[in-house]
């Protein structure tokens, strides 16, 4: 079985050939304005703008916690809006990444990228003002795209 590739850079300019998906979490409440979003709004405004169209369209879809929103952004690149966290501030039930929302999405996301014969690229997902642990989240991505034969590149942006 394969690994987790690691590099340094923007996960907005994804490294080589073929179909790609950017993965990045989202949250359940419909907001979009820190963290990484904000590279892929300035890349892609596209894939905002249906998040929010599927937020706001909530009661007629599949938007909650655990779905996944592909927007095709480029003939070779999608945006996979991966809904696993729950509101955007820690509180009483801890921080706001679930592990488990995550898992779901990650194996809709692995279903997507065999399709497409895609590989997938992505920040720590989860990692940053989601609150989660890259402990916690790298066995996710290596049980549900890597284990499906799918090339996963985690981008550690500088700066």
């Amino acid at each position: 079985m394969s690994e987790i590739t690691y590099v340094r850079g923007d996960a907005t300019t994804p490294l080589g050939k073929g179909v790609k998906v950017i993965a990045h979490v989202c949250n359940d409440i419909g907001g979009w304005g820190k963290g990484f979003v904000l590279a892929v709004s300035r890349r892609w405004p596209e894939a905002e703008a249906a998040y929010r169209a599927w937020h706001r369209d909530r009661a007629r879809n599949d938007f909650g916690l655990g779905a996944v929103q592909l927007v095709r952004v480029d003939r070779f690149v999608w945006v996979a809006n991966m809904i696993g966290q729950r509101g955007i501030r820690t509180g009483s039930k801890g921080v706001p990444v679930r592990y488990e929302a995550m898992d779901t999405a990650l194996g809709t996301l692995a279903d997507r990228a065999v399709e497409l014969g895609a590989s997938v690229h992505m920040p720590r997902i989860g990692c940053g003002l989601s609150g989660g642990k890259w402990s916690r989240v790298e066995p996710l991505i290596t049980e549900r795209l890597v284990a499906r034969g799918v090339a996963v590149t985690v981008y550690d942006h500088d700066g």
